[in-house]
């Protein structure tokens, strides 16, 4: 199995490991999840009706504001969150949502575009802290 390190900018939370879920699509937990089910459910994301619970979950920015920052927050609280959320680009109030949330999140990835430089269903771990992600290569 192909193994990489990938440098981005240090992040936010704490470290994890799990299954990517990939899309080069934008995030908003306001309008685009359902987050008692655990699911994307506006019909227009490329990741519609695919659960993100427990998924490293890696999109290309960051959309929304204020409610979408706390919704982090309410999600981790009761279990229906991603481990983390790697975007090429995040905006600083998605940023203290996730702190807020105690949930890893990273941007700014040194390599180029996270979203093609990981797949759905890779196993990756998440350091924050160090601007690290391993990513090891499903099949």
């Amino acid at each position: 199995m192909a193994t990489k390190e990938l440098r981005c900018h240090p992040g936010v939370g704490p470290n994890v490991t799990g299954e990517a879920l990939v899309t080069d699509d934008n995030f908003s937990a306001r309008y685009d999840l359902d987050r008692i089910a655990g699911v994307f459910s506006r019909p227009a994301h490329k990741l519609f009706g695919k659960s993100y619970v427990d998924k490293i979950l890696v999109v290309n920015t960051a959309k929304g504001g204020v409610a979408s920052a706390w919704m982090l927050h309410e999600m981790k609280a009761r279990g229906m969150a991603p481990k983390a959320i790697l975007f090429n680009r995040i905006n600083p109030i998605l940023a203290q949502g996730g702190a807020l949330a105690g949930m890893a999140l990273c941007d700014r990835f040194a390599e180029g575009d996270v979203t093609e430089l990981i797949r759905t269903g890779d196993r990756v771990t998440v350091d924050p802290a160090a601007g690290l992600v391993t990513v090891e290569r499903a099949g």
